[in-house]
C-alpha cells in the first residue's frame, strides 16, 4: 500500500503577464479568490490530499508569497522556500535550482492552477510504471486552451507546445511527477522549461500518463479568476 506521497514543488514566480493590471504590486499566487489569497486554497488542498513537503519555488515578489505563507505556520505542511534569484529560470530551471529540497521522484503543480484530483491515485500510476515521469492529461479537444499531447492508445506519442497537429486531442492537465535524474543535462541556474523536458521524454516513451476526468481551472486569466471564485464560492 502507497502511503507516504513525494513532496511537491509549487511553480509560483511567473510575471503574470495577462493579469498585469492586477499583478503591479502582488505576485499572482496573492490574488484573491473567495475572500482569501489564492496560495492559501492550493497549500489546503495538498494538506488535505496527504502531502507533506512542498517547495514553492519562487521568483516575482516572491517574498510576500513567503512572508504570508510563514504568517499562517506553513499549514501545517513542511515548506522550503526557493528563489529564482537575479533573472527569472523558467518553469524547468526553477526546477532546477530546488533539487536539492526535493525528494528523488517529486510533483510539480503550476501556482495558478486549481486541480479536482487524486495524488494518491497518480502516485499509484506512476510507481508502477517504469518511466522516469508522468503527466496528467486531460481530454481537451482544444475546448479549454489549446490541446498540446497526442495519445497512441493509452501512450503519450508526442507531447508539444512548438509542433501542432489534427492529432492532439488531449492538453496537459498541470500536474506532474518528474524523476531528479532528468535535469541531469542541463545546467544550474539556466534558464529553460519543462515542456522541453517533457517533449523529449515523450519521443523516447519514458513519460507515463494519468487520464484526468474533471477539467482544470486557473487563474491566469480574468475568465479563469472568475470562474474559480464561482467554483470555490460554492
Amino acid at each position: 500500500m502507497i502511503t507516504t506521497l513525494p513532496s511537491v514543488a509549487v511553480l509560483a514566480g511567473g510575471l503574470a503577464t495577462r493579469l498585469r493590471h492586477l499583478t503591479e504590486t502582488i505576485p499572482k499566487s496573492m490574488l484573491k479568490v473567495a475572500g482569501e489569497p489564492f496560495i492559501t486554497h492550493q497549500l489546503r488542498k495538498l494538506k488535505e490530499q496527504g502531502v507533506h513537503q512542498v517547495v514553492l519555488c519562487l521568483g516575482y515578489l516572491g517574498e510576500q508569497v513567503e512572508t504570508f505563507v510563514r504568517g499562517q505556520k506553513n499549514y501545517g505542511l513542511d515548506i522550503k522556500y526557493v528563489y529564482d534569484g537575479d533573472k527569472l529560470l523558467g518553469t524547468g530551471g526553477a526546477i532546477k535550482h530546488a533539487l536539492d529540497y526535493l525528494t528523488d521522484q517529486f510533483f510539480v503543480l503550476y501556482g495558478d492552477s486549481w486541480l479536482e484530483v487524486d495524488y494518491r491515485k497518480i502516485w499509484k500510476k506512476f510507481v508502477s510504471q517504469d518511466k522516469s515521469a508522468l503527466m496528467t492529461i486531460y481530454h481537451n479537444e482544444g475546448k479549454w486552451d489549446t490541446s498540446n499531447v497526442e495519445m497512441k492508445e493509452n501512450s503519450i506519442k508526442l507531447y508539444s507546445k512548438k509542433i501542432r497537429n489534427k492529432n492532439m486531442t488531449h492538453i496537459d492537465y498541470g500536474l506532474s511527477i518528474l524523476t531528479k535524474t532528468v535535469f541531469d543535462d542541463y545546467l544550474f541556474d539556466k534558464d529553460f522549461d519543462l515542456s522541453d523536458i517533457f517533449e523529449i521524454l515523450a519521443i523516447k516513451g519514458d513519460l507515463a500518463s494519468f487520464e484526468v476526468q474533471e477539467r482544470f481551472y486557473e487563474i491566469g486569466s480574468v475568465v479563469g479568476l472568475a470562474e474559480l471564485e464561482e467554483i470555490i464560492s460554492q
